[in-house]
């Protein structure tokens, strides 16, 4: 069984797991056998029938797009992790939107820094 890794934005579709154990030999076949017990998953997961280009998956911490695929092999020692991409939303407070840069509480963007202050 290879163990899974979930990011907080999925874990309410597992049930609040951080990770879960999947069955299968390959990466493909260990996603399948977790949307077959945690069906919540599948919108999140998958488009059109196939694993969305929105999501990430790493295997030992490599995007598996640089190695075989959903068909890259995995052991009961392998470690996936999957990311799907989250899309922008709405402008948050502090942020600037040139640089899309989301700056702390109580900071705005400045052209100068303040005496005694770093830049922004």
């Amino acid at each position: 069984m290879a163990l899974v890794r979930i990011p907080p934005t999925l874990r309410n579709e597992v049930g609040g797991a951080r990770e879960l154990e999947a069955h299968g030999a390959t990466v493909g076949e260990v996603i399948d056998d977790l949307v077959e017990r945690h069906p919540a998953l599948r919108p999140q997961l998958f488009q059109n029938g196939s694993l969305g280009s929105f999501v990430n998956v790493y295997l030992g911490g490599e995007d598996v797009r640089t190695r075989d695929g959903l068909e890259t092999t995995v052991d009961e020692a392998s470690t996936i992790i999957l990311l799907p991409a989250m899309a922008g939303g709405g402008q948050t407070r502090g942020s600037d939107p040139v640089l899309g840069m989301g700056l702390p509480r109580g900071l705005t963007p400045c052209a100068t820094p303040r005496s005694g202050q770093r830049g922004v």
